[in-house]
């Protein structure tokens, strides 16, 4: 499997956009990992939506977009998949990444406390048994990123986020318990996307 690597990536000309990488979600979130640890000669810029991450490439704005299409346990990736397929861009390379999701809440929550667990519906459907078995409700939230955003600015006790553990140390959460996701080989695949034909 083809890696997100820098010399595929220029020879594509992908750094036109001023050496900036669009990706969906806030800063922490599993999109903004991939392009941080895949692309680090390249500005993360992030967009609330796969449709402005991906109009933004389309636009001009930024030289390239990571976009994940596809999940181990859930299958495609939606909208994101199907938003790929329809742009019309080039799909540079792909890569497989290993997903690790905590359980996060502000500090002084518990499992005794927490009631509910917020996190992209993507993220959500990886770890429905584990929810389960902790009592806790799921609740949808834009972004696994945003969700653990919201839940430490609400300061609430019973709310809880479900997010990449480096979002607890964005956003000064506390994890209650990592590795929630059902499947032991939870990986997502993610695209990079240029503007210029390959």
């Amino acid at each position: 499997m083809e890696g997100v690597g820098r010399s595929t990536a220029d020879d594509a000309g992908l750094e036109d956009g001023g050496g900036r990488c669009a990706y969906q979600g806030a800063p922490g979130a599993f999109s903004h990992e991939a392009c941080v640890d895949l692309r680090p000669w390249d500005e993360a810029v992030p967009y609330d939506t796969f449709e402005a991450a991906i109009g933004a490439l389309k636009a001009g704005d930024v030289g390239c977009a990571l976009i994940p299409v596809e999940n181990s346990t859930i299958g495609r990736v939606e909208p994101a998949a199907t938003l790929v397929e329809a742009a019309g861009l080039t799909v540079v390379s792909d890569v497989w990444r290993p997903i690790r999701l905590a359980l996060m809440a502000p500090a002084g929550a518990s499992l005794r406390t927490v009631k509910t667990a917020e996190s992209h519906p993507a993220a959500l459907r990886q770890c429905p048994a584990s929810m389960a078995a902790l009592g806790i409700a799921p609740v949808e939230a834009f972004d696994t990123a945003g969700a653990a955003r919201a839940v430490a600015e609400a300061g609430d006790l019973s709310r809880a986020a479900i997010a990449p553990a480096r979002a607890a140390e964005v956003y000064g959460l506390s994890i209650l318990r990592n590795d929630i996701q059902d499947s032991e080989d939870n990986r997502t695949r993610f695209v990079l996307l240029s503007a210029n034909p390959a």
